[in-house]
């Protein structure tokens, strides 16, 4: 019986095993999942943006879901390749939205694909989210159900400004792509090279389409510039061909610098190709940096591993920053959706004659709530931190690389509160932005140099840079144009002539030039000064040497040479200007009491001309005179001048003809001109003529350059070290001839002409009524105290009598008017006591001091007898010991 009885322990585990399973069913049906349509739009034959983007989706769902499986909602994706196509993209997420109702679309790949898809998903609010278009310009079309998963491309210009910046570059050069990725960053990029004093004087377009003869045609012209530093932005494909023609016409050598925006860092460097970085040895890039974590260490090893798989023809294909990206979406749109709980579409009714799809096309109903969960979703991503503050991913660290061998070598960071950092770890925490060189490691530069390219290089072509030289009849020492109808030759000569080329010898570089005369086909000026200097802007002209004055006008379409004369009231230092500020203010306080009363005596007599003001030279409707082709009539009509006073001379004889006729008889009353001029006029006429203090101020001459041209700093940094040498002097004695005996006209005339001279007899009376009192009292005092000088006795040496001298001096004079009042007031009151006799004061007390009157220090009168004690009252004094010494002395005289 017993052999037929089953085992009771298989049974167990069997009706064991039986209730787990229909337990496991039960929490199955329960926890059913929701399956929540979703579309992806990319080009799947892209490598970098496609199929690494796509294997990251997948893998971001997979490693989600693992961790969130009581998540009630699942992401079901239906993926469509774009084919690189515009109309594709377009076509796709139509597809997608109308025909799968998807509640959300990853992608497109491209800026321009992006476009037309947001688009579409606003008009179904259907969120857009793409990990790769970057284009500013889609921040445009303000849609709130666009989310741009990717760094805004112009949140790196600061960071290539700031290496602008560091390195000191005046200038660069966009070469970027002409498509709508390449034009979106270039206004934010000319707006912050600007900002670090940057300009840039020309951009590079290159055709998506363009042949390779097309880009080594634009690279040529660019050799042609003196700019050096370029900054390419552009994709993988156009910027591999533009690097490798670089090469091959010598623009990757020394003295060229090459910054990649973050876009072709990525493409270029995730998956070094040899034969790529061979081409772009030294060029710098940008790239958003990514943190190092556990995390993504694990997650790069099973992509690795996972991407072989399933794309057994691939080869070499390395994780990007656009992957990580992709991962990041991905999670986040997963973790939105669990928040919602409508899936549906609300059909558009449309009549039966509708032939377009756009008229089809649904809305979703949980498309705003949807909106709001994305926009509230943050976490801790494989690409850092991740969070959409007004749809777009905030802006992180760059990371700087250099291409070396056959990788980027990181070289520093650049953050926006802390700028450009070696580590981003440092424990010092910066109080500004810093833009210096030596925050970031060393670069090696094209060329395999380690020296920083200077950013600007003349042409190697062997262009000269036009010089546009002013033609004028007078005032030859400054310049002066002539010309030799025989030959058919111009020569170019004076002052500023010998100045500009003195310094441009000083350079440390060759500067090739020509003199090209400003004037017309007979030999005349062909317009003022101001006409002159504008034809730099208008880039007929590369710069303007000739007695050009620096005004603000001109100033604004040209730059300007520190200036190589003074301008006229010269203040060569800070230092200089705090002391001419206090001591104006000291004058002013000084002068206020005596100026009114000392002015009618000594000055009235000595004003010469007649006219010293403007005002009343205006009021009184004098002529005035002004150098033909100079900036001054508009500063005199400006003043209140009548355009019908204003005469023009051309040479210094004719301003002292105009002078000698004088305002009423067809001459002037005035001239107004810049001081070099005027010094040069008064070195042939001192005797007639003086100079007021200037009505207006100016900086000097100067040579003038394009706006932001490099050589502004050279050229000035040459004319400080001219003018500091004798070479200035030199030339401007051999023009102008040595120093005239003639007096400084500044000191001529000035309406208060009260100066230290002026009060020099007064000075020398007081000088030497001081001196004689001093000299009369020495005398005096040292016959006086001969006594201390005799040798009275042989041990006190002469040094110790000198001595015993000055401390009689330092003693006060007892003889003093003081003095002999409070003796003889002493003398009517009461009586000293002397010995024996009882103190009449209440609070006496006897004392004596070392040197009491007993002692020899009171025996100066030879028929004293005895010592005597004197008792004076201490509660009399505030100052115990100094009383009791006057109180001493007076007893001593009283004794004696």
């Amino acid at each position: 019986m017993r052999k037929n009885l089953s085992n009771p322990v298989p049974s167990f585990f069997f009706f064991l095993s039986l209730k787990f399973f229909f337990i496991a069913m039960g929490v199955a049906q329960d926890t059913t999942s929701i399956p929540v349509n979703v579309g992806v739009v990319l080009d799947l034959d892209d490598v970098l943006y496609g199929n690494i983007g796509l294997s990251c989706i997948n893998m971001a769902l997979s490693d989600f879901y693992a961790s969130h499986s009581d998540y009630k909602t699942r992401l079901v994706l239906t993926t469509i390749d774009s084919k690189r196509d515009v109309v594709g993209a377009a076509a796709a997420a139509l597809d997608l939205i109308q025909n799968v109702e998807v509640q959300a679309i990853i992608g497109p790949t491209s800026s321009m694909q992006a476009r037309f898809v947001i688009e579409l998903g606003e008009k179904a609010q259907v969120p857009i989210i793409s990990f790769s278009a970057s284009c500013p310009s889609l921040t445009s079309i303000r849609s709130p159900y666009f989310f741009r998963a990717t760094q805004n491309d112009s949140t790196q210009v600061n960071a290539i400004a700031a290496l602008v910046q560091a390195f000191g570059w005046r200038a660069a050069v966009p070469i970027y792509v002409d498509n709508e990725y390449g034009e979106g960053i270039i206004p934010y990029l000319t707006d912050a090279l600007q900002a670090v004093d940057a300009r840039v004087p020309y951009q590079s377009v290159i055709s998506p389409s363009a042949t390779d003869d097309q880009i080594v045609k634009e690279l040529y012209k660019l050799m042609t510039m003196q700019t050096r530093v370029f900054i390419v932005h552009m994709n993988q494909y156009l910027g591999t061909r533009l690097f490798a023609k670089a090469k091959e016409i010598g623009m990757m050598s020394e003295g060229y610098v090459w910054i990649m925006t973050d876009g072709l860092t990525a493409d270029l460097l995730s998956a070094p190709n040899p034969s790529v970085t061979d081409t772009m040895q030294g060029v710098l890039g940008i790239k958003p940096h990514v943190p190092s974590t556990k995390e993504l260490k694990d997650f790069r090893v099973r992509w690795k591993r996972k991407f072989q798989q399933d794309n057994p023809d691939i080869i070499d294909a390395e994780l990007n920053i656009y992957g990580l990206w992709a991962y990041d979406a991905a999670t986040a749109l997963a973790f939105a959706v669990e928040k919602m709980e409508n899936f549906g579409f609300q059909k558009v009714n449309v009549s039966s004659n509708s032939s377009t799809d756009l008229a089809t096309l649904g809305v979703s109903l949980n498309g705003p709530n949807l909106l709001q969960a994305l926009s509230n979703t943050s976490f801790k991503g494989l690409s850092g931190d991740y969070l959409f503050v007004d749809g777009k991913l905030q802006a992180s660290a760059f990371r700087i690389v250099n291409v070396n061998g056959n990788g980027g070598r990181k070289v520093g960071f650049w953050t926006p509160t802390k700028g450009l950092v070696q580590t981003l770890n440092s424990t010092t925490t910066k109080s500004m932005n810093s833009s210096s060189v030596s925050s970031i490691s060393n670069v090696i530069w094209p060329g395999d140099n380690i020296a920083a390219p200077k950013g600007w290089e003349i042409p190697s072509n062997g262009k000269k840079l036009k010089i546009g030289v002013p033609v004028k009849d007078g005032f030859s020492q400054f310049v002066s144009v002539t010309r030799d109808p025989s030959s058919n030759t111009t020569t170019v000569k004076g002052y500023s002539i010998d100045v500009f080329e003195t310094v441009v010898g000083s350079l440390p570089y060759a500067l090739p030039y020509e003199y090209i005369p400003f004037a017309n086909p007979d030999g005349g000026t062909a317009g003022n000064y101001d006409s002159l200097v504008y034809q730099v802007y208008l880039q007929n002209y590369d710069a303007v040497v000739g007695d050009t004055t620096i005004v603000f006008n001109r100033s604004l379409y040209v730059d300007f040479t520190l200036p190589y004369t003074e301008s006229g009231e010269r203040v060569v230092s800070n230092l200089s200007r705090v002391v001419l500020i206090i001591w104006c203010f000291v004058v002013l306080i000084l002068t206020q009491s005596y100026t009114a009363s000392l002015t009618s005596l000594l000055t009235v007599q000595r004003l010469q001309p007649k006219v010293t003001d403007v005002n009343e030279l205006i009021k009184k409707g004098e002529y005035v005179g002004y150098q033909e082709g100079s900036f001054v009539p508009g500063i005199l009509l400006e003043l209140g001048f009548d355009k019908s006073k204003l005469v023009m001379y051309n040479s210094a004889e004719e301003c002292d003809e105009l002078f000698s006729k004088g305002s009423g008889n067809g001459g002037i009353a005035a001239a107004f001109d810049e001081a070099p001029y005027m010094k040069l006029f008064l070195s042939k006429y001192c005797s007639k003529y003086t100079m007021i203090d200037p009505t207006f101020k100016t900086a000097g001459f100067a040579f003038v350059f394009p706006k932001g041209s490099p050589l502004v700093p050279d050229v000035s940094r040459a004319i400080l070290n001219v003018t500091e040498e004798d070479k200035m002097k030199q030339i401007a004695d051999a023009w102008f001839g040595k120093e005239s005996s003639c007096p400084d006209s500044s000191t001529l005339i000035s309406s208060n002409s009260l100066s230290l001279k002026s009060f020099g007899g007064l000075f020398l009376i007081a000088g030497i009524a001081s001196l004689s009192a001093l000299l009369i009292f020495t005398v005096k005092f040292v016959y006086q105290e001969r006594r201390v000088l005799s040798p009275d006795d042989p041990r006190d040496s002469m040094w110790r009598r000198i001595q015993n001298l000055f401390i009689i001096f330092n003693e006060r004079d007892l003889t003093a008017h003081t003095f002999k009042k409070n003796e003889v007031n002493d003398r009517s009151g009461i009586n000293p006591p002397y010995a024996g006799e009882p103190s009449p004061l209440a609070n006496s007390v006897h004392t004596e001091f070392p040197g009491d009157p007993s002692s020899s220090e009171c025996d100066s009168t030879p028929n004293r007898q005895e010592s005597q004690e004197f008792v004076i009252d201490i509660d009399q004094f505030n100052n115990p010991f100094e009383e009791r010494r006057t109180a001493f002395d007076m007893a001593c005289r009283l004794q004696n």
